[in-house]
């Protein structure tokens, strides 16, 4: 399907992160919190935590009840990838505000990971799109692990 206002829906939506990411550097928004809150948008998986009534606060709770969720998701082939890159964000966005030392780097592929103190990187997308999938890892078992190291 091919509605010129809407796109063509079979194809991947808007620029790669990692476009997006160098775009806002250029516009000189590399001063760690712009891209900090670009990550931290995860509107799908907001918007499906919303009306299962979890409230998104960036904390270890709400971690949790996102691995309470029911996966309906998983039925779903164009939602699956989005969503999990999603979660994976939203991962990284707890852990960063709540980790002391971590902090998002953006690999040179545009791959967003999180960076701890130690200088262990953290692929939080990769990690978001198996809980996507299977629920396994569980998100607030990855956030133990990594506020833990």
């Amino acid at each position: 399907m091919n509605i010129p206002f809407l796109g063509n829906r079979h194809k991947k939506r808007g620029p790669a992160l990692g476009a997006v990411v160098s775009a806002r550097r250029d516009e000189g928004a590399d001063d760690g919190r712009g891209i900090a809150d670009l990550l931290s948008e995860c509107d799908l998986l907001r918007s499906q935590a919303s009306q299962e009534g979890i409230r998104l606060d960036d904390s270890m709770s709400s971690l949790e009840a996102l691995d309470q969720l029911i996966p309906r998701w998983r039925d779903d082939e164009e939602v699956l990838p989005w969503l999990g890159n999603d979660a994976g964000l939203y991962l990284g966005t707890v852990i960063v505000r709540t980790v002391p030392g971590a902090a998002w780097e953006i690999w040179p592929n545009g791959q967003p990971v999180v960076r701890l103190a130690s200088g262990r990187e953290f692929d939080v997308v990769a990690c978001g799109h198996e809980w996507a999938a299977s629920g396994v890892p569980e998100l607030s078992q990855l956030y133990a692990e990594v506020a833990e190291a």
